[in-house]
């Protein structure tokens, strides 16, 4: 037993060590947190539709399937075909793209990344403060660069929701006066976005949370029952 106890000790105090990096990969900048919610089916379903509109022609996400991921956000199949199927015609089918490798390298210069386990990877407070992070950069083929992530090769896809943020002398992005005043609406967008990413990288987790509060309930029942059996088995031994 207490082996098991140290083993299971040593594998939470490596995974934490391993997960570390993902969220210094800023260049020891600080991150902005996010509240990840995957109970919040409206926010999970306005995630989906910027995923597909925005993420999917480039990225797959080659671990769900839209109709699993239909049933989790309360979508029936004919609403995930209507609404958020654009490159696959089966709603059993997986969410892979038709763009092929040697395309992806001679556009963008690298395969862009399947986005299945990217929050497990990196972090969801990582991946908040990268869409939030583009810039002008004219040095650079796509004309942007990210403070996150530097000399990323992903364009601004979203630049016509927060428009182009400029850098100033000290490091320090600067909007204008119309990108703060809509500055709140895209960091709500953002979120959605990065809310349901956070689905795609472990679905199960909404089950195991479910299923857990039912559990606690049957443990405290259960204790209810087993404490006054205890007292009187134990009755006689004393």
């Amino acid at each position: 037993m207490n082996l098991n106890i140290i083993a299971v000790f040593f594998s939470f105090l490596l995974s934490g060590l391993l997960y570390q990096p993902a969220y210094a990969a800023g260049d020891k900048l600080s991150l902005d947190p996010v509240e990840i919610d995957l109970f919040d089916k409206a926010s999970l379903q306005r995630g989906a539709r910027l995923f597909m509109n925005y993420c999917i022609s480039c990225h797959s996400a080659s671990y769900m399937r839209y109709n699993r991921m239909g049933k989790d956000l309360g979508l029936s199949d004919e609403q995930v075909k209507e609404s958020l199927m654009f490159a696959s015609e089966k709603v059993g089918e997986t969410m892979t793209i038709a763009m092929r490798d040697e395309d992806a390298k001679n556009w963008f210069g690298v395969v862009p990344p399947d986005l299945s386990v990217i929050s497990r990877a990196r972090g969801p407070d990582w991946l908040y403060s990268y869409f939030r992070q583009f810039y002008v950069d004219d040095a650079k083929i796509m004309g942007t660069n990210n403070l996150v992530f530097k000399d990323a090769s992903m364009p601004h896809v979203l630049w016509q929701q927060q428009g182009y943020l400029q850098q100033d002398t000290e490091g320090h992005l600067v909007p204008t006066p119309e990108q703060q005043q809509t500055a709140e609406r895209y960091d709500a967008m953002i979120r959605d976005l990065v809310n349901f990413i956070a689905y795609v990288g472990e679905p199960s987790k909404i089950q195991r949370l479910t299923l857990g509060k039912w559990v606690l309930i049957y443990l405290a029942v259960f204790f209810m029952v087993a404490y006054p059996m205890k007292k009187v088995f134990w009755e006689d031994i004393r």
